[in-house]
């Protein structure tokens, strides 16, 4: 008689899968079948049994999401990290950030860094507020601070830190568990960006949730997404997503697009439109 199990995937290193179930971790291989199908994921839930000295995974039980990169499946949140200095804060980034883990149907939650080292942040700030006007949460964390914000924003939730390289996602983590001591890295002055601290997608314990620190990356790639509901993805187009003349509306170069004259009117944020609009141009042209 086969006895199955269920856990869920916390760590990938090599052919190795680390999987927690109620009571302990085991590490587990693919059955061999299972090497034409879909590799699981961190954050997969999977059917695995054992054999004589061994475990092996059966199968990837359904996902809520998925993300592409970082890869990792069932999020709840995704902390974008976005520091104020070294690197400098962008906006289009952010917007983009903002844009992929949407599509995966990943809620976005700002995480703003290193405020500290930017002696005039208010241009910046006010900037941040317009993200929390459209529904965003906005949250800061630097040394020193309590973080009980985001603490509770963690608890009981699969969150995933995404962001540019040396945003300081391993030092966030460090800051909230003292006990993980991350790899950290300084910024490479010459580069003006970070080398990628870590090295593999792990879910650790944090604040009574659970975090994944992954390879942080500075390039997104839109091509081979299904864009063509990204509208709906963006909160700042919420309240006027339903009132354009036509129910198809692109926002792009059609009349009466209630979208298009909120941002001239001032009421959506002129940067997220813009990195919307372009992100819909360049499919266009695949």
């Amino acid at each position: 008689m086969i006895n199955m199990q269920q856990g869920r995937i916390v760590k990938i290193i090599s052919n190795q899968y680390t999987i927690q179930n109620e009571t302990e971790e085991i590490i587990a291989k693919p059955r061999g079948k299972m090497r034409q199908q879909e590799a699981p994921v961190v954050g997969d839930f999977v059917e695995y049994e054992k054999i004589e000295d061994a475990y092996r995974i059966h199968k990837i039980l359904p996902r809520t999401n998925r993300l592409l990169r970082p890869a990792i499946a069932n999020v709840d949140q995704a902390l974008i990290v976005t520091s104020l200095k070294d690197p400098d804060y962008s906006c289009h980034l952010l917007n983009r950030l903002i844009f992929l883990v949407s599509l995966a149907h990943v809620k976005p939650v700002i995480c703003v860094t290193k405020q500290d080292l930017l002696e005039d942040s208010q241009a910046i700030l006010a900037d941040l507020g317009k993200y929390k006007k459209a529904g965003y949460e906005v949250v800061f964390s630097n040394p020193g601070s309590d973080d009980v914000e985001l603490k509770q924003i963690l608890k009981g939730k699969v969150s995933v830190l995404c962001g540019q390289s040396g945003a300081g996602k391993s030092s966030l983590l460090n800051r909230l568990n003292p006990d993980f001591e991350l790899q950290t890295q300084a910024i490479s002055k010459a580069l003006g960006r970070g080398k990628h601290t870590t090295r593999y997608c792990q879910l650790h314990e944090v604040c009574d949730g659970l975090v994944a620190d992954t390879p942080g990356f500075s390039s997104l790639d839109f091509t081979r997404l299904d864009t063509s509901h990204l509208d709906e993805c963006i909160l700042d187009f919420k309240p006027y997503i339903h009132s354009c003349r036509f129910s198809d509306c692109k926002h792009l170069n059609e009349p009466d697009c209630k979208i298009k004259e909120a941002v001239k009117q001032g009421l959506i944020n002129e940067t997220i439109y813009e990195d919307y609009k372009n992100i819909m141009e360049q499919r266009g042209k695949f």
